[in-house]
């Protein structure tokens, strides 16, 4: 019997009957080829999905009419007529696990072939909107003139039909999130005085036009869903009030709606439209619940969801009748039986931390932080064959990279010994705990913690493990993991009572007084200030670059942003030079100098590897290795890919 009985009972959806509630919210890849067919790669990608237990897994953003519709660099196009094969094949792979593929239905109106927040600028192209508009860019947009209206509209039709001959079993009309229809929907981007402008009638008339040529395509039974925003959250745009009215005037014509919130292409709202770790899980559910009670058809909700008791409460509840989940089953596919079969705690979270976004912006490939096998699903999909031999295996360090090397090379039937010098695994994640927009880091190194455990691996704590200790324990395998320590500038007063480190301010933020510098502008930097400002402190960060965070992602980028807008004074261009009893006195870009006054001044200048422990252990086996920040200090994403891929192979 599973702990989630709502979660778990199909749902009937047109005439298609779905095994469970929990489907695949729709995503796409940078990494399709340049016509918009799918690789090999991109099929397991889907595939995974479908292995891991979903209902639904659902296919992002596929244009219908690519010659005015990309809004990305890589886009599935539909209206390629040799796009069906890899489409076929895919909705095979997904439908062999029991689940229904899904495809979503797309254009990007004014944003298809100008600079996209999705993608880089691509061929200059006329882009068409429902008005004319002169972009921040400065770009221009065409109004979509009527003839290439009714053009787009029979692509939508032949679009569905493709759709359904490859083997979907839904297809999904995209009308949200900023892209053409929803662009005609809001009085704010359409401006016409035509039958497609005006009234929210007329602005509807569009997408109820395409809908139809959608059915009419699929036939009677065949499910039609349709995501659309709950709320705009932008002045002059929809909100749930008007949203309501329009799932009323579209419901005959639908049999899902699948609510979200926002826009693309405002940075303000990517962060809502995704919530960001600063955001609560679920936040965007309240309208999807809303939208329900006005409509008899089912109602899914999505963003920033993945805790199976939230989601069964969310149903039970009658918010909605199914959640769909983008990012956690990034963090882990096998999320819908792990939940069904009782294993929440072994449920790989999400972070929300955009490094799957973040890197499909850089290079066009897909990764995960906390799930090694995102960006490798073909690999892993075929037999890794066991070692040729059993291995004595020493790590040291229980920090992620140490915790996952330990845990991978347990699972591959290794004896693993785990020696960590403090008194609790975890290394610099430990102090997550205490913040709470870090609450998934922490659930991510508790979930680390009960693998360690359970897989056999023989963990030593308060221990240090010198040149002799790792002699007398003859492994077979030496893993260095011994992480990064703070970098301690050399500047007059640092070695004062006023200094405390990052660790020390998050585990006593009451002991720092009100006034708090901290020196150093990087990830680190900034969200301890965000922290503790949100504590009330009065946060300056000082920081020798332009910006504060600069070598995060985007995504994540744009989230700490307004943070720190909120919580925290900036100074860039400052270098400091000394810790005085008064405070941090920092020169500027001029090289004028500056005392900024202080009650404590946090050092988060940077990390530096512990190579002192790496030379000492070095040459005590033939077979060794060094992972994680002992090697260059980075973020967790490295630190596990690196210890996963490393164990994996021995």
């Amino acid at each position: 019997m599973t702990p989630y009985p709502h979660l778990f009972t199909p749902i009937k959806i047109g005439g298609q009957l779905i095994k469970n509630r929990i489907f695949s919210a729709p995503t796409g890849l940078m990494s399709y080829t340049a016509r918009g067919h799918l690789t090999t790669e991109n099929m397991a990608y889907y595939e995974l999905k479908a292995k891991g237990g979903c209902g639904v897994v659902t296919l992002g953003e596929s244009i219908v009419h690519a010659a005015t519709g990309q809004s990305h660099d890589r886009q599935i196009c539909l209206d390629d007529p040799h796009v069906l094969p890899s489409l076929t094949n895919t909705a095979r792979a997904i439908t062999r696990y029991g689940a229904v593929a899904n495809i979503e239905l797309s254009h990007g109106g004014k944003y298809a072939g100008l600079a996209s927040i999705g993608g880089h600028k691509k061929e200059r192209r006329p882009a068409y909107g429902p008005s004319h508009d002169i972009l921040p860019s400065g770009e221009e947009v065409l109004e979509m003139p009527q003839r290439l209206i009714y053009e787009i509209l029979d692509a939508y039709g032949a679009a569905a039909d493709v759709a359904k001959r490859a083997g979907f079993g839904m297809v999904m009309v995209h009308a949200g999130h900023g892209w053409l229809f929803n662009q005609f929907l809001s009085p704010l981007e359409n401006r016409r005085k035509d039958e497609f402008g005006g009234s929210l009638e007329n602005r509807a008339r569009f997408l109820l036009m395409a809908l139809d040529r959608v059915r009419q395509a699929v036939g009677p039974g065949f499910p039609i869903q349709i995501r659309m925003n709950g709320d705009d959250f932008t002045e002059g745009g929809l909100h749930l009030e008007d949203y309501k009215e329009l799932a009323r005037m579209v419901e005959s014509r639908v049999d899902l709606f699948n609510i979200s919130c926002g826009s693309h292409e405002r940075q303000e709202l990517f962060v809502r439209t995704h919530p960001s770790a600063f955001l609560d899980h679920g936040c965007n559910v309240y309208l999807a619940a809303a939208i329900k009670q006005v409509v008899s058809k089912p109602v899914s909700c999505v963003g920033a969801l993945g805790d199976p008791e939230q989601c069964e409460e969310i149903i039970a509840s009658g918010q909605a009748d199914i959640v769909e989940l983008g990012r956690a089953l990034l963090a882990d596919p096998f999320l819908p039986k792990k939940a069904y079969t009782g294993q929440k705690e072994d449920i790989t979270p999400c972070l929300r931390c955009f490094v799957c976004l973040g890197e499909s912006e850089i290079n066009g490939t897909n990764r995960c932080s906390v799930n090694p096998v995102i960006g490798a699903e073909l690999e892993e999909k075929y037999y890794v064959a066991p070692p040729l031999s059993k291995k004595k295996v020493l790590v040291v360090g229980g920090g992620p990279a140490g915790m996952e090397a330990a845990i991978t090379a347990a699972r591959r039937g290794h004896e693993v010994l785990l020696y960590e010098k403090t008194d609790a695994l975890g290394g610099a994640l430990k102090f997550a705990e205490a913040v709470p927009f870090k609450q998934d880091l922490y659930r991510f190194t508790q979930c680390l913690i009960r693998r360690v455990e359970s897989s056999g691996v023989k963990v030593t704590l308060n221990q240090r493990v010198d040149r002799a200790l790792a002699e007398k324990v003859r492994p077979d395998v030496l893993i260095i993991a011994v992480g990064a320590q703070p970098v301690i500038p050399a500047i007059p007063g640092i070695a004062s009572d006023k200094v405390v480190s990052v660790a020390q301010a998050e585990a006593n933020p009451d002991a720092l007084g009100e006034r708090v510098v901290i020196l150093g502008g990087g990830l680190v930097g900034c969200e301890t200030g965000i922290h503790l400002g949100m504590k009330g402190k009065q946060v300056t960060i000082v920081e020798m670059r332009d910006t504060l965070a600069a070598d995060v992602n985007m995504f994540h980028g744009m989230a700490l942003g307004q943070e720190l807008n909120k919580y925290v004074t900036a100074v860039t261009g400052g270098t400091g030079r000394a810790v005085t009893d008064e405070g941090l006195v920092y020169t500027d870009r001029e090289g004028q100098e500056h005392l900024l006054p202080a009650d404590a001044v946090l050092c988060a200048v940077g990390m530096r590897a512990c190579t002192d422990v790496m030379e000492k252990l070095w040459n005590v086996v033939d077979e060794q290795y060094v992972i994680g920040d002992c090697v260059k200090p980075a973020q967790v994403t490295q630190a596990i890919s690196d210890a996963y891929y490393l164990a994996k192979n021995l």
